[in-house]
């Protein structure tokens, strides 16, 4: 199946054990995501937020539904001020140890720091230079992707 952009929605944000947490839900259906699978990721949240550190207590999260049985919420979590740390819940998804294919049925994944202000500029970019070059053409291009980097430069606005 070739490479297609889901639609992204921003949901109001809503406060989950302390923290202000900014929603973001991603689906193939224009529809969005089904109430249930909604409920269900809400409801494991708490689990994926870290313990306060004195960094302001907020959290972006990703509610995905995948093209299968599978739906997925990765939380961001601002934290040491200027780091995000991450944890995620899958549902559905038998090879991230889901115990069935209920996509409302979500699991807690592993936590990771995944970085700090300074090393997330790169993020946006490879994301972009991977569908450019390994999911948008015909035929992928490993070459292409690889010698297309961000320029020298700032780790600031980049537009």
């Amino acid at each position: 199946m070739p490479f297609a952009e889901k639609f992204l929605t921003a949901p109001p944000p809503v406060e989950v054990a302390g923290r202000r947490i900014k929603r973001y839900h991603v689906s193939a259906d224009p529809a969005g995501i089904e109430p249930a699978v909604e409920r269900a990721a809400y409801a494991i949240l708490p689990e994926l937020l870290p313990e306060p550190d004195g960094t302001p207590p907020a959290t972006f999260v990703v509610l995905h539904r995948g093209g299968d049985d599978g739906a997925y919420l990765n939380a961001y979590s601002w934290a040491w001020d200027n780091a995000l740390f991450f944890r995620g819940a899958a549902a559905g998804q038998p090879f991230l140890g889901c115990p069935d294919r209920d996509p409302a049925h979500f699991v807690v994944l592993p936590p990771q720091l995944i970085g700090c202000v300074w090393e997330l500029p790169p993020l946006l970019h490879e994301r972009d230079a991977w569908v450019r070059h390994m999911l948008a053409p015909e035929h992928p291009d490993l070459t292409a992707y690889l010698t297309d980097s961000l320029p020298d430069g700032t780790t600031g606005d980049r537009a």
